[in-house]
């Protein structure tokens, strides 16, 4: 099936029912919803966009993103995500890398819409999804006077749906090619490990272009409605799942231990929730149990990377009720077992299986792997083995129930607040400072974010810099997800014989003790 195909269902069964419901209150159902996407996809289709082609949407959440959405879908097109929050630069080497020829966009970017009119000469159309932009239509102007059903385009299964994004040792992010059939097993699996236990009402308040994204269009086919926030706002996050009977959420942990602190966490109704979701990082297991006494036995974790999106592994709500009550706690700290549609084991260097126990690589295979990296065979051959799983670059472990737990990172990668976030990339920035004479960028513990990104600095002789100044410096260029959250000031790198920095024996220093190094 198509990406499409999933909406059209939905609608087919729940014409009248709300798809979306914005900040302001507004109510867009099903119907109105897939008749804008027809007249959505006509207008792209008479600008010269066709089959196959890539779009985007520089949005913040928005019920008009998703509506821009659903109008790239119903054209034949592939999504290529840009997270709102990069910068500039970086969202720009995207759209150009991965062939983007069409961009939806909020005026709020208007500015930076400039320069990437500038580094991506292949854009041929940009529309702007509030306003009339400059040299852009309002979408409103864009789709007036598009009527009628939009052409029906092969269902392949190989045919590329979306081109996400994940960074490497270069820093640079790699355009990670979804089919089809990839996403139609992501979808089986979620709905197979969650099944809608009622009418599913989700709240979108993490970024529609990571997980949060993914769960909304799993949930299309069962005609979800979509609760769309502009961001994680407290308390009118707690306030719209009462107010609106939310039963799917996803945040990351990060997201999680904000709403735990909060002084009115405890004066909500979460009774709706039937599946709280987190992932892109490891939780806490004390903060883990407090969710489980403040929203109740709802939360449910799975293990994925845009390589092999959101569902490798996952962990029900049942499970952690379970892990609690029979005296195993140690499995919150798990990522749960291998799910239906994708075998997961651990693998040594030399691709053999570990037994129980045993520290490797965590591998997986089956439909949900990725196609490959967009014009980067060396980097897809790198993530295969011969014999055909992919390798996701965490280091695990399984236990003797099939219980997977993700212990370090084989790369120097940080999730952080569920971001990806490549040290190379901000060592370079830092290195670009006058008085700094070597760096190294590496993720320490931190409660609230996962792991925070720490820069660590050796000055030039007789050369000073602050904290505030590198940091500064750092958000100038990169944005403030990617900036170190601190900045120590070392006389001297550790390194090899060979002058390379052992980063691992600088973050042995910050995890030590713990029982995980991520």
């Amino acid at each position: 099936m198509r990406v499409i195909d999933f909406f059209d269902r939905g609608a087919m069964l729940h014409p009248e029912r709300a798809f979306m419901i914005g900040e302001d209150g507004a109510v867009t159902t099903h119907a109105e919803a897939r008749d804008l996407s027809h007249r959505t996809a006509l207008a792209m289709l008479d600008a010269g966009f066709a089959y196959g082609k890539k779009a985007a949407i520089y949005s913040a959440n928005h019920t008009s993103a998703f509506d821009a959405l659903l109008g790239i879908y119903r054209a034949g097109g592939a999504w290529v995500p840009i997270n709102a929050r990069n910068a500039v630069n970086e969202n720009a080497y995207i759209l150009d890398h991965n062939e983007v020829e069409f961009l939806f966009y909020n005026s709020e970017f208007e500015d930076n819409i400039k320069v990437i009119r500038e580094q991506c000469p292949g854009i041929r159309t940009y529309v702007c999804l509030d306003a009339a932009g400059t040299a852009a239509p309002a979408f409103a102007d864009f789709v007036a006077g598009h009527d009628g059903t939009a052409p029906d385009f092969p269902d392949n299964p190989e045919d590329i749906c979306g081109i996400f994004s994940s960074g490497g040792t270069t820093g640079r992010p790699k355009g990670i090619l979804w089919t089809n059939r990839l996403f139609e097993t992501m979808v089986a699996a979620m709905l197979a490990h969650m099944p809608p236990k009622k009418p599913p009402v989700h709240l979108c308040a993490a970024p529609m272009t990571h997980a949060a994204g993914v769960v909304a269009l799993s949930l299309m086919a069962e005609g979800a409605t979509n609760i769309v926030m502009n961001g994680v706002q407290l308390p009118e996050l707690m306030e719209n799942i009462e107010k609106y009977g939310v039963t799917n959420l996803f945040l990351p942990p990060t997201a999680i231990y904000v709403m735990l602190a909060h002084p009115d966490v405890r004066n909500y109704d979460y009774s709706s929730l039937d599946y709280f979701v987190y992932a892109a990082a490891p939780m806490s297991v004390d903060k883990l149990k407090e969710a489980i006494d403040v929203f109740g036995p709802v939360m449910a974790q799975c293990y994925g990377q845009a390589e092999a999106p959101m569902i490798c592994t996952y962990m029900s709500p049942e499970t952690h009720t379970e892990a609690i009550e029979t005296n195993k706690v140690h499995r919150l700290s798990s990522c749960g077992q291998p799910c239906l549609l994708t075998p997961v084991e651990i693998m040594d260097d030399e691709e053999n299986i570990l037994p129980v126990g045993e520290r490797g690589e965590i591998v997986v295979r089956g439909s949900l792997v990725m196609a490959g990296y967009l014009k980067n065979k060396e980097a897809t051959d790198e993530v295969s083995t011969s014999n055909g799983w992919h390798r996701t670059g965490d280091i695990g472990l399984k236990d003797e129930d099939g219980f997977i737990y993700i212990v370090d990172r084989k790369k120097d990668m940080i999730i952080s607040g569920g971001f990806n976030v490549y040290p190379s990339e901000i060592e370079q920035v830092v290195w670009s400072h006058e008085a700094v004479q070597d760096c190294a960028v590496i993720g320490v513990p931190d409660d609230k974010w996962g792991e925070a990104v720490k820069a660590i600095v050796e000055l030039k002789p007789g050369k000073t810099a602050s904290e505030d100044e590198i940091i500064a410096l750092c958000k100038k260029e990169l944005g403030s997800v990617k900036s170190p959250k601190s900045v120590e000031f070392w006389d001297e790198l550790p390194r090899s014989p060979v002058g390379k920095v052992r980063k691992k024996d600088m973050r042995d220093k910050f995890w030590e003790g713990r029982d995980r190094a991520v």
